[in-house]
Parts: C-alpha cells; sequence; structure tokens
C-alpha cells in the first residue's frame, strides 16, 4: 500500500507539472503516461479517468497552495499583519508561476463555461481560498486595524483583482515590475480601509 501511495504521489507531481504547462485540459492519462515513464493502464489503475486525475490535480495544487501561502501566513500577528503576509505569499507564489502559470487562473480560464465535476472542484478550492483571506480581513476589523464600516467582500474583490493583474501583465507583456507594482497598488488599496489607529501605529514604526 506505500509504494502505491508514493507511485501515485509520483504520478500526480508529474501530472501538476504538466498541467501547469498545458492546461488541465492538456491532462490525458496517456500524455502523463509519457512524461513518467509509465504505462496507461499503470496511470489508469491510479486515476481511473482523465476526469478524476484532473480533479485530483487541482486538489493538489491547493494543498501545495495552503502550505505555501496560508499556514506559513497565519503564523504572523492577527488583523493587518496576518493579511500583508497572506497577500505577500499569494504574490510571490504567482510570480514563481509565471512561466508555467497558475492553475486557479488557467482553469478557471478552461472551465468558467463548462459545468461539471472539474469545475465544481475548481470552483470548491477558489472559494476555500477567498473565505480564508476573508476571514483574515474581517479579523483584522475586529481587532480594529481596519475602520468598522470595511466592506470585506469589497477589499477581497480589489485584492484578488491585483493578482490578476499582476498575473495578465507579467505573463502576457512580461512587465518586470509588474510585482512590485501589485505591492504599491495593495499598500493604497490597505490604507483606504485602514482604522485612524491603525495609520497612527504606521506612521510611529
Amino acid at each position: 500500500m506505500q509504494k502505491g501511495l508514493i507511485t501515485r504521489a509520483a504520478i500526480l507531481d508529474s501530472a501538476l507539472s504538466l498541467a501547469s504547462q498545458m492546461g488541465l485540459e492538456g491532462l490525458s492519462i496517456g500524455a502523463l503516461a509519457e512524461v513518467s515513464g509509465m504505462s496507461k493502464s499503470g496511470v489508469f489503475a491510479h486515476f481511473g479517468s482523465r476526469e478524476e486525475l484532473q480533479i485530483s490535480v487541482i486538489r493538489e495544487y491547493h494543498r501545495r497552495f495552503e502550505e505555501e501561502v496560508f499556514f506559513p501566513a497565519m503564523r504572523e500577528p492577527r488583523g493587518v499583519p496576518r493579511l500583508r503576509a497572506l497577500f505577500e505569499r499569494w504574490l510571490h507564489r504567482v510570480a514563481i508561476e509565471l512561466d508555467s502559470g497558475c492553475i486557479y487562473i488557467s482553469g478557471a480560464v478552461e472551465f468558467d463555461d463548462r459545468p461539471g465535476p472539474v469545475r465544481d472542484a475548481l470552483v470548491s478550492m477558489v472559494r476555500a481560498w477567498q473565505d480564508a483571506l476573508g476571514r483574515a480581513i474581517r479579523i483584522a476589523v475586529e481587532e480594529g486595524h481596519l475602520k468598522p464600516d470595511t466592506d470585506a467582500q469589497q477589499l477581497l474583490f480589489e485584492t484578488h483583482g491585483l493578482i490578476l493583474a499582476l498575473h495578465h501583465d507579467a505573463r502576457l507583456l512580461r512587465t518586470a515590475d509588474a510585482p512590485q507594482r501589485a505591492r504599491v497598488a495593495f499598500e493604497r488599496v490597505l490604507e483606504h480601509y485602514l482604522a485612524d489607529g491603525a495609520k497612527t501605529r504606521r506612521t510611529r514604526h
């Protein structure tokens, strides 16, 4: 059983790499068998179908995203420090994916108008991340770092928009300073929502 789990993990790693380069639609049992050096029947035995393979890749991508972005940021103090850490780690994750691509973003392009289990899995993972970011924003309000009337959903929308702009300009236009522009833009957005006390504390530091 342990050997089977190791083999499946290795196949999934190859599948994630392939999907990053070719998109979820580029995934197939045959293509994965070729890059992983296995037979089609061997790959099929672990996933059963192309659809299950795509869903497994989405889940694995989300697991790694949590490990690299969410969990480290959660070790930061509650409030704006944690919110800044979430954005910075998210930005860094997107920045290192510029040569391959973010499966959340590329998957949205591929499956936004295609109902089915793959789209449902993708939506579920993206919503889980947005819910986590939304909670961090609401906690920042509770901590008195953001204004009491902060619209958490609006701030979330604006933050997500910055990441999409970064991905677009860095990948399509090859704008070298896109990550730094995203950082500056985030601070400007955040400034609008900061409570007066938080602005004072920031000035003193």
